[in-house]
């Protein structure tokens, strides 16, 4: 959610979309042919530009006043928005199935994962800039000519052989989804455009969600919607920055836990230890996968001044809040919770008003962070 709540929704434009996409601007004078242009490239002018603009409405903070107003009563905030929107505002998220090939298991999760972990690396290699503004499409699949079958066998053994000891420990204490050997915690999940989309694409009796947002009206939406069955899904109303809450799921029980566009919404500061508790929710071999708003980002460029609360984090006219993210911090994040990086990237978007004229420079970043099959400590 940004400024205008527009979220980055990467759909396909002709046939199955290519993660990423894969429709570039050549010709810039053919920039209102189509509603979207993929992997764009900023000139030092334009980078410069986005830099000034932010300089200029952070000069001016919000008072503390209202910064601890925000903060006390962020769930009255969203709540409202829920209230006004109801389940009328965001799509589904189809996208994410090109994304997160792991949100369909029955789709043998487990290749996905290796082939991901595979591309993660190729890309590293062949990329160019530090701050993934020279993302190469398609992760350059063909640049290492490895056998990935025989460099990965060994670990999907003993990742079998984990889970299996994980699920006989988890299922000794009943709890929602105890029976399920695949499961899927969504944190932000608002009115359920992920969690539907998943319990519709898989039919996988095995497969147990979880969704839980900071707004009970939100979380009431889910419940309601006539796609929810709680035999295959639990909603719970749950404050991400609350250590004092318990989740309603044991350690080192859950397959993946999704992060969209909700991690931006919290106080940086206490951004860490969210990410700590959830980190231990994960199985070995669990994976947490996030996208969410990118360091200048159409959204944090259309700022005023007097709506920044702190450095890069910002306050919207209803009173919700929003944060603008560098790669470099997402990963610090995640490999201090004791993760380890599968995909860190800049999906940098010009989305495209053709009635209007209007040109509108998206940046998100999508992660992909796994919690090691052997602690460190072992």
């Amino acid at each position: 959610m940004d400024g205008s709540f527009a979220e980055g929704d990467p759909a396909a434009l002709c046939g199955k979309r290519r993660q990423f996409g894969s429709r570039f601007l050549s010709d810039p004078a053919r920039v209102f042919h189509h509603n979207a242009w993929d992997n764009v490239e900023w000139s030092e002018e334009q980078a410069a530009e986005a830099e000034r603009k932010v300089q200029e409405n952070s000069t001016q903070r919000v008072c503390q006043e209202k910064q601890v107003d925000y903060e006390i009563n962020a769930d009255k905030y969203w709540n409202d928005f829920y209230k006004i929107h109801e389940n009328g505002f965001f799509k589904d998220r189809h996208w994410l199935f090109t994304e997160f090939p792991e949100l369909a298991p029955s789709q043998n999760h487990l290749k996905s994962l290796l082939s991901e972990n595979k591309r993660s690396e190729v890309y590293e290699y062949c990329r160019s800039g530090e701050d993934g503004s020279d993302l190469i499409m398609e992760e350059q699949h063909s640049c290492s000519s490895v056998s990935l079958e025989d460099k990965t066998q060994p670990p999907l053994m003993e990742e079998s052989v984990t889970q299996k000891l994980r699920h006989l420990e988890v299922c000794a204490n009943e709890f929602p989804g105890s029976s399920a050997t695949y499961r899927i915690l969504e944190v932000g999940c608002g009115v359920g455009n992920t969690v539907f989309p998943i319990l519709q694409t898989n039919n996988d009796p095995s497969l147990f969600v979880y969704c839980c947002d900071f707004s009970s009206t939100a979380v009431e939406l889910v419940k309601t919607n006539s796609a929810y069955d709680p035999s295959r899904c639990f909603a719970f109303v749950h404050d991400l920055c609350d250590e004092d809450k318990s989740y309603p799921m044991p350690e080192n029980s859950l397959d993946v836990i999704i992060l969209i566009f909700v991690l931006s919404a919290i106080i940086p500061d206490k951004m860490q230890n969210a990410i700590n508790r959830l980190s231990r929710l994960l199985k070995p071999g669990g994976i947490m996968l996030l996208r969410d708003y990118g360091r200048y980002d159409m959204a944090q460029l259309r700022f005023k001044k007097g709506q920044c609360l702190s450095e890069n984090f910002y306050v919207r006219g209803d009173g919700t809040r929003v944060y603008f993210f560098t790669q470099d911090e997402l990963d610090t994040l995640f490999t201090t919770a004791g993760l380890e990086k599968v995909q860190n990237l800049v999906d940098r978007r010009l989305q495209v008003n053709r009635g209007k004229q209007l040109t509108m420079y998206r940046v998100w970043i999508q992660c992909k962070y796994r919690k090691p099959l052997v602690s460190s400590t072992s």
